[in-house]
């Protein structure tokens, strides 16, 4: 009797062996992916060893992609209040423990504010913020995290140039194993991102590495570079509150030419005038700055709850975080912790 044809599959199958494992095209695309961003990162200089050491055994992270998934997307009409914002995410136990921070290392950011030009309590505000003073610094391998958002592609070019930054990085000299930080790539203290890193890092104790991970030098020259190479301006305030007249007249505020960049931000901006030019108008400085400083005003409540004057230091915040909500609270935190 002749023999029954094979099936494809039979044929398929190895004598004797078990059925093949399913194949995930997932993994298989990602480590394709892998090999294409080491290409371009020797193109960029990076030396064999690094790609090897940066992108070697990694496996895709679907954690990461639902964390950034769930990030609040831009929304459409009224931005929530700010007041409840500022006291759920600064509130008195970030103030007070940003002062004894301050006390603590007075000698060592009064070095840096004195070097760079950046107020020692701004240098703390951040460090504050971004970390609680050091206490949350995530501890996500950076490279699984970053090759993995590069690889689901959203933001592939934010991501992919992050990644490269991190493979310079290690042939910087920075050890593998200190590459841990938060879900979307940013680390240390400062929660700098690769890339700001290698642009901004400083060696602040002195000892040829710039640890940001571990060093409160470190991490403090760091800060304050980042402010100085933004643009931050020596003894000019951030901002200050400030009070309006009974029937101030806001039509004539708006800004009149779109923002290249932090638009939708900067949007709820006046028009520049200068300090001299807002008393004229009625608008009072509820703090020291001289009149020819040029600001901005702003009322993040809406009319009739909270003004303030921001000046160009203002929009160096921003440049760490492109929010009103961030760079107001830093300031006041700043403000408080300077108290």
């Amino acid at each position: 009797m002749p023999e029954s044809p094979l099936t494809a599959q039979e044929i398929a199958l190895p004598l004797g062996g078990p059925p093949p494992a399913p194949v995930d095209a997932a993994a298989v695309g990602f480590q394709s992916y892998l090999q294409l961003v080491g290409a371009k990162a020797r193109g960029q200089g990076v030396s064999q060893q690094a790609v090897d050491g940066i992108l070697g055994g990694l496996t895709y992270n679907p954690r990461v992609v639902a964390l950034d998934r769930s990030q609040p997307g831009s929304t459409t009409g009224s931005p929530p209040a700010f007041w409840p914002y500022y006291q759920r995410h600064i509130g008195a136990a970030r103030i007070n423990q940003g002062r004894s921070a301050l006390a603590e290392n007075a000698e060592l950011v009064r070095r840096f504010e004195a070097e760079y030009g950046v107020p020692a309590s701004m240098i703390v505000a951040i460090w504050g913020k971004e970390t609680f003073y050091g206490r949350i610094k995530g501890d996500f391998d950076l490279a699984r995290s970053l090759a993995t958002l590069a690889y689901e592609g959203r933001r592939r070019d934010l991501f992919e140039g992050e990644l490269i930054a991190l493979m310079k990085m290690a042939d910087r000299g920075v050890p593998r194993g200190r590459m841990l930080g938060s879900w979307a790539g940013a680390f240390g203290h400062p929660q700098f991102l690769p890339s700001v890193f290698l642009r901004v890092a400083r060696d602040g104790d002195g000892d040829g590495d710039a640890d940001i991970w571990h060093s409160r030098a470190d991490t403090f020259a760091s800060i304050a570079n980042y402010f100085r190479d933004a643009g931050w301006r020596a003894g000019e305030p951030w901002g200050v509150r400030a009070s309006l007249p009974a029937g101030f007249d806001r039509s004539q505020l708006s800004p009149r030419i779109e923002a290249p960049s932090c638009p939708r931000v900067l949007a709820r901006h006046s028009v520049w005038k200068t300090v001299g030019e807002w008393r004229a108008l009625g608008v009072e400085p509820r703090a020291a700055i001289a009149d020819q400083t040029m600001a901005v005003l702003f009322e993040p409540d809406g009319a009739g709850n909270g003004a303030f004057l921001l000046t160009g230091n203002y929009r160096v915040i921003l440049h760490y975080n492109c929010s009103n909500y961030y760079a107001l609270s830093v300031g006041l935190l700043a403000d408080e912790i300077a108290r």
